[in-house]
């Protein structure tokens, strides 16, 4: 019956668009609330608009554009609200990771695997590379829960790390212009992988919790602690 089907070996011109699209949007190259017209990223992407609709409602999808009625499609902007959540998830996601990864008979190079990408994060604070630096601290949170072999929590994240991307931009600002504020960013990181070489696993989740806590202060101050559920307005 499936005779006449035949592998795909090229990634389709949907699939190319969505995942620029969506590198610009964590960059931030298309910041929260950019429209997006038709007609000037079909010129831009030199495709028709079939595959470029396509490609932005795949996004649509996955929350990363809004569509409003007679108006067009929007890049999200991400409420106090919004960043709440997305810690709480991640919370829950990189705490269920990290419990896997500290009963792993792999976790010495799990932790060898994290500390490359907080040298990363080091470097790039050297270059004065914020974009470089937002990677590499999105590459550690990354390679911790795809350590932990499930499938479904790499599924789950996927999304959320992109949205993550997004709030890490405006988070580089909060940090003192000073070394000192990077510098203790690279250190909470520090801190988790020695937990995790250690096996300690409260302490790996009590410092996962304060990571993702100094995160939702930074970006959202007047929200609640992620242990209590934010009230909507």
């Amino acid at each position: 019956m499936l005779a006449d089907i035949e592998p795909v070996n090229r990634e389709s011109t949907a699939s190319i668009i969505a995942r620029q699209l969506r590198d610009a949007i964590m960059t931030g190259s298309l910041p929260p609330g950019t429209q997006l017209g038709e007609a000037d990223l079909a010129a831009r992407f030199k495709v028709s608009r079939g595959p470029l609709r396509e490609a932005m409602q795949r996004l649509v999808s996955e929350g990363l554009l809004r569509s409003e009625p007679h108006r067009g499609l929007f890049v999200i902007e991400l409420e106090p609200e919004d960043v709440h959540d997305i810690y709480w998830v991640r919370s829950a996601i990189e705490k269920a990771a990290a419990r896997r990864v500290v009963h792993s008979p792999e976790r010495e190079q799990v932790a060898d695997t994290l500390s490359d990408t907080v040298a990363a994060m080091a470097k790039a604070d050297e270059r004065d590379d914020p974009t470089a630096l937002g990677r590499a601290d999105l590459a550690f949170h990354e390679t911790l829960i795809e350590a932990s072999g499930s499938k479904r929590l790499v599924r789950m994240a996927r999304t959320l790390l992109i949205e993550t991307r997004m709030c890490l931009s405006a988070l580089q600002d909060t940090y003192d212009k000073t070394r000192q504020g990077t510098d203790e960013r690279i250190a909470e990181h520090n801190r988790i992988i020695e937990a995790l070489r250690d096996g300690d696993e409260e302490r790996v989740l009590a410092l996962l919790d304060a990571h993702m806590e100094d995160a939702v202060r930074r970006l959202a101050p007047d929200m609640p602690s992620l242990t209590k559920r934010p009230e909507r307005k």
